[in-house]
């Protein structure tokens, strides 16, 4: 028998949200095609997560160092342009790794860009044409530009990354992940440091207390925040440029960064013309990620939903796509309680119920301070504090930590509160000892 379409599933995209469903859905047999115009790995791979966490690791070291003196002496510098060359060294063979990955299990991969010409028909770059029974988009999102006179000034995070000399003053516009992440890195690195916040509220999805407490400590680090910034315009003046705000104000700075958010990834790809529903936050879908066109899908950070856009999100909802054409799951999509950390040092991860949301309904609170836990006074650290919040039957449902382990101790709680684990199961928890994982552990049992 014919087959109606040449594919049964072609993916819009190179990321996650893309190839790790990709990869699955070709080892059943079903005959499925990647499109992208970008590296195989998307922005987490190359120009995201794993970058930027190598940008980070000496920083967590220095910071290590420092808290630790008296007991080891000495200082440690970083070598910018060394470990942006050691940056491009570890993420260079990962996209060829994932696309030798992908097409093992036989996903075939075309690059170009991709637009819809109908509900099952993609073209690449206005030329050649592919039809398939569904349809993935998972195109992403790409760094927001400032509206205001002079923006091309700016420069994104990728360019920030790509830095072969740390720029001695550099301005910050914005107080998200991107801001303070790289605010924590540049700081480190040894550069002057100005961070222009739109309102007086940063990191707006995180713990507000301990949001304040970051942002002291990068303060007393030499960080300079500037409230309700209203950045009007930049201005070249010789080699330097000019952030104006505020009520005439100016001050000057060797480089600067726009880092006002991330938009997705949906001009130029026919999503109209095929009638397929988006807003500026973008693509509307149902419960099984199945757009207003019936026969196109999509996943990742292009979708205009309220769970936070990071890798383990579009992981998910691309595993849940596999099952769903593979015809291992016909129910909606469920999302698991889904983990997110911001990589300042220190950092703040949470899961599941925040403090905020806790203290309106009737939960149980535990509050426990970093520094008084024997495990912390190994390398000294002086600050952090971690809220648990649980059921009335004592199930774990929220965690939010403010520490330099923070993300460690937050994937340790994961397991109680994604599978719902009561007092007993908690007691078959058996962590290695000593560790991150039992110290935190203890404290919920």
């Amino acid at each position: 028998m014919t087959k109606k379409y040449a594919y049964d599933v072609i993916y819009i995209g190179g990321g996650h949200a893309s190839f790790d469903g990709a990869e699955l859905l070709a080892k059943t047999g079903q005959k499925v095609a990647l499109i992208t115009d970008d590296l195989i790995g998307g922005t987490c791979t190359n120009r995201g997560c794993n970058a930027k966490i190598t940008l980070d690791a000496p920083v967590n070291l220095q910071r290590a160092v420092n808290r630790m003196q008296g007991l080891v002496h000495g200082e440690i510098t970083i070598d910018w342009p060394a470990l942006v060359a050691h940056k491009k060294e570890v993420i260079k063979d990962l996209p060829q790794g994932t696309e030798n990955k992908l097409t093992n299990a036989g996903v075939e991969i075309f690059r170009g860009h991709a637009s819809l010409i109908g509900p099952h028909t993609v073209q690449i770059d206005g030329q050649t044409k592919y039809s398939a029974e569904k349809i993935v988009i998972g195109t992403g999102q790409h760094p927001n530009r400032l509206q205001i006179p002079g923006s091309e000034l700016a420069h994104d995070s990728s360019e920030f990354m790509d830095l072969t000399e740390m720029p001695h003053n550099i301005a910050i516009v914005g107080a998200g992940y991107i801001s303070y992440e790289f605010a924590t890195i540049a700081n480190a690195v040894g550069a002057n440091v100005t961070v222009f916040m739109h309102g007086d509220q940063a990191l707006r999805n995180f713990y507000q207390t301990f949001v304040k407490k970051v942002t002291v400590d990068l303060a007393d680090r030499g960080v300079k925040f500037i409230h309700n910034a209203q950045v009007s315009s930049f201005t070249k003046n010789g080699q330097e440029v000019a952030v104006h705000y505020g009520n005439e104000q100016t001050a000057e700075f060797d480089w600067l960064l726009d880092a006002t958010g991330r938009i997705p990834n949906v001009n130029n790809m026919g999503l109209e013309e095929v009638g397929v529903k988006y807003s500026k936050r973008g693509i509307k879908v149902n419960n099984y990620l199945q757009t207003s066109v019936p026969s196109i899908y999509a996943a990742g950070d292009v979708l205009d939903k309220s769970q936070p856009k990071l890798t383990p999100t579009a992981t998910f909802e691309s595993y849940y796509l596999y099952q769903l054409f593979s015809g291992q799951n016909t129910n909606t999509i469920k999302y698991p309680a889904i983990p997110t950390t911001v990589y300042t040092s220190p950092r703040i991860a949470q899961v599941g119920v925040t403090p905020a949301q806790a203290k309106q309904g009737d939960f149980e609170i535990v509050e426990n301070h970093i520094p008084d836990d024997w495990y912390r006074q190994i390398d000294q650290e002086t600050i952090g504090d971690r809220v648990l919040v649980f059921d009335k039957e004592h199930h774990l449902i929220g965690v939010t930590e403010f520490s330099d382990k923070a993300e460690d101790a937050v994937n340790t709680y994961l397991p109680a509160i994604v599978s719902g684990y009561d007092d007993n199961d908690m007691w078959q928890m058996a962590h290695i000892f000593p560790s991150v994982g039992a110290s935190a552990w203890h404290k919920i049992r």
